[in-house]
């Protein structure tokens, strides 16, 4: 459904037009005259303006030129019963998308707003994969460690072929970062490259997703929709929590890898691409594979060329080099001076064991470089109590107790913590999203209590 803007000074065809989009399933507005559209521009979004060419107080060529400041992305359609290749000219220099003479019939203005909607969306998402492919670019990899080391030879390695990549690592090892340098050291960089989060989507919205579905193929299939393996055509798609994925997408997943094809949901036509996959998994497939949950063959096509991605605390040479690097990005990202962190703060840095990896380091140094904003210098007397609850919030009464109420403390302490968010407490506890629900559903079930749970 699309807001649409009407504005015609006609009241007959106002009405007519209006009642014909809002069939059609759009939200028409209408305007008696084009002062009053651009006012309604000026206060709300709207996908589409549909405007007379002849009209009091401003003419559709003045509302299109006021349109392209206030919504220069909005694409504009012209009325007119004058049309004439000066005024087509005219407007389609200013920016209009088309225009229509009237009279018209429904089916025709029909096809005319799907096709305008539909190039605005696809340049939109054009946009959006220039957009991913530029940011992509930008996110070195920092560490000199010898695991880092390798890790910048492997990508390079790898990144010369098109082979499936699966990236294993504890949350917040930096997997899509090293997914997107994998893209960037391959023939596809200047392609798009996209990604899915597997955990965070049900099955049906997972799938429509990733291959994209006909226009009324379910309630709430209003227009054709592309999935993400037909946008990535030529480039790279990085799958995340690939474990998360169920049994019958896995085996949906598993065609597209050996054949390259799949059909949008509610379509019969097969479409073919050129998707690089890289997956990332904190779960261990190869049991997952045992235990049933996760299959053989689709693990042994994920799994050309794995790369185990080491923790933190395996790596304590790099955190000052990551430490500088964050404080380096606030800086520029403030466009304040560059903070300093004394040596004995950089030594209980080096000293932590990071069970939160690079990205707990990135919060403690983010958090340090507000409350010393005006002192520049990152303290140790600041950081130490942050470090020292973190390890108590991390050890608590646990000795003596049997793993599984240890288990049962920590997932629903931190679920509590996260205020009964499942998919930000599976990502702190490097668990995924479907393993956390079965577990918080076996205690509810046991009538163990706990918040409630709000995604």
């Amino acid at each position: 459904m699309a807001r649409i803007l009407i504005a015609d000074d006609q009241e007959m065809m106002r009405d007519s037009l209006a009642a014909t989009l809002a069939r059609q399933g759009h939200e028409p507005v209408a305007c008696a005259d084009g002062a009053m559209a651009a006012s309604k521009l000026a206060e709300g979004r709207f996908d589409l303006l549909i405007t007379d060419l002849k009209m009091p107080k401003l003419t559709g060529i003045e509302l299109l030129a006021e349109a392209r400041k206030l919504r220069p992305e909005m694409p504009v359609v012209l009325m007119t019963a004058f049309a004439t290749v000066q005024t087509a000219v005219e407007a389609m220099k200013l920016g209009a998308y088309d225009y229509i003479q009237k009279p018209f019939d429904g089916e025709e203005i029909k096809l005319l707003v799907e096709r305008t909607l539909e190039h605005n969306r696809l340049i939109k998402e054009n946009a959006a994969l220039r957009s991913m492919t530029e940011l992509s670019a930008q996110r070195p990899l920092i560490g000199s460690s010898e695991s880092m080391k390798g890790i910048r030879q492997t990508i390079e390695q790898i990144g010369r072929s098109s082979a499936t990549v699966l990236i294993r690592g504890e949350s917040g090892t930096g997997k899509e970062l090293v997914a997107r340098a994998i893209h960037q050291a391959s023939e596809r960089r200047d392609r798009p490259m996209l990604a899915v989060n597997c955990a965070a989507l049900s099955e049906n919205l997972l799938e429509s997703e990733l291959f994209g579905h006909e226009k009324g193929s379910f309630t709430g299939a209003d227009r054709l929709r592309r999935g993400r393996f037909e946008l990535a055509d030529g480039g790279t798609l990085l799958l995340d929590e690939i474990s998360e994925i169920a049994p019958a997408l896995q085996a949906k997943l598993l065609r597209v890898l050996q054949e390259n094809q799949f059909e949008r949901v509610g379509s019969s036509l097969t479409q073919q691409v050129d998707v690089r996959v890289v997956a990332t998994s904190n779960r261990d497939l190869e049991e997952e594979v045992q235990s049933g949950r996760f299959r053989q063959d689709l693990y042994y096509r994920l799994n050309v060329v794995p790369m185990d991605l080491p923790p933190l605390r395996s790596r304590s040479e790099d955190v000052p080099e990551l430490a500088r690097h964050f404080l380096h990005q606030i800086a520029r990202r403030e466009n304040s001076a560059f903070r300093h962190i004394e040596s004995e703060a950089m030594r209980l840095l080096e000293k932590y064991p990071w069970p939160g990896n690079v990205r707990e380091l990135q919060n403690i140094i983010e958090r340090a470089s507000v409350l010393e904003r005006q002192e520049g210098v990152v303290r140790a007397s600041t950081i130490e109590p942050w470090l020292k609850t973190r390890s108590a919030e991390q050890v608590g009464d646990l000795a003596g107790k049997p793993l599984a109420d240890v288990e049962k403390q920590v997932i629903l302490s931190t679920l509590e913590r996260f205020k009964g968010h499942r998919i930000k407490t599976a990502g702190a506890l490097g668990i995924g999203v479907r393993t956390l629900g079965m577990k918080l559903k076996k205690w509810r079930e046991e009538g163990v209590e706990m918040v409630e749970i709000s995604v």
